[in-house]
């Protein structure tokens, strides 16, 4: 698992395979979905053998369901590392969540309550989870649309005691950040100022729908001005770690995701600039 920036990315969905493949654009990387190459064969197999040689590929999985109370899923893990030791990834990741009980997929990322007791379930499974994979994994902070009386600790301070208590890094989704804000009506500077910027080793960004009084994370929108607003803070705050842009939905053409992409190389390099013209002015 690489430690360094990859840059910029986008998530590799299968409208773009081709064009990918074809006009080879200015990528550091893609992010693949692992549950749709977790198969022994296929069509989107085929397709990311293809681009994985051009490119470095991170993967990215919906289904772990670290907070279940259900035990771990041996077949998924089992999947999981098979797709680990073809793609050899830069890193794997998946949601701070749970996604079913019983045996039941209810095919969602649920809130956990942040609690003691299941920051120490958490931790447990994540630990078991590394050591199957032979690796750190990142926990990305999942958008939330209820919460829990039984909550002892902010969900920053969720997020960043299992990181260091598991010793896992985390992907910040900025723009569950700006949606949970909103759902949850908390200041989103005072949660990406608790997150400990070692741990931080991805960035995602998508847009989101609002829904009245409530905003849902539906990754089928260029991101609004107030994630971007948000980023720019990210930058400042956590400087160059990998960000890439999520659409799941409506995806447009390839060029406009590029072009969406290029806004957050502008955001980074504006703020890069002032961090070197700050640093320049001290030494003066």
């Amino acid at each position: 698992m690489a430690a360094r920036s990859l840059g910029f990315g986008l998530g590799l969905r299968a409208p773009h395979y081709s064009a990918i493949v074809e006009t080879r654009p200015p990528l550091g990387w893609l992010e693949i979905l692992s549950e749709n190459y977790m198969v022994p064969g296929g069509r989107p197999l085929h397709w990311l053998d293809r681009i994985r040689a051009d490119y470095p590929v991170a993967m990215h999985g919906v289904s772990l369901s670290i907070g279940s109370t259900d035990p771990l899923d041996d077949d998924h893990l089992v999947a999981l590392k098979r797709l680990q030791r073809r793609v050899h990834p830069v890193w794997i990741s998946d949601h701070l969540c749970w996604t079913g009980v019983d045996g039941v997929n209810l095919h969602d990322l649920l809130p956990l309550p942040y609690s003691e007791s299941a920051l120490g379930h958490v931790v447990e499974r994540v630990g078991r989870v590394q050591d199957r994979l032979g690796c750190r994994i990142l926990l990305e902070n999942a958008s939330t649309y209820a919460g829990y009386e039984c909550s002892e600790l902010a969900e920053w301070d969720f997020l960043a005691e299992v990181a260091r208590r598991a010793d896992c890094l985390i992907l910040l989704d900025v723009n569950n950040v700006y949606v949970n804000s909103v759902n949850h009506d908390f200041d989103p500077l005072v949660y990406l100022d608790a997150i400990p910027a070692a741990r931080v080793q991805q960035i995602h960004l998508a847009g989101h729908e609002r829904r009245g009084q409530l905003i849902v994370d539906t990754h089928d929108a260029p991101i609004v001005e107030p994630v971007w607003e948000l980023y720019e803070h990210a930058r400042r705050r956590f400087g160059d770690v990998a960000t890439m842009i999520e659409r799941d939905a409506n995806i447009p053409p390839l060029a406009e995701l590029l072009a969406e992409l290029d806004r957050a190389r502008a955001i980074a390099a504006r703020v890069d600039a002032e961090a070197m013209e700050r640093t320049s002015s001290q030494a003066a």
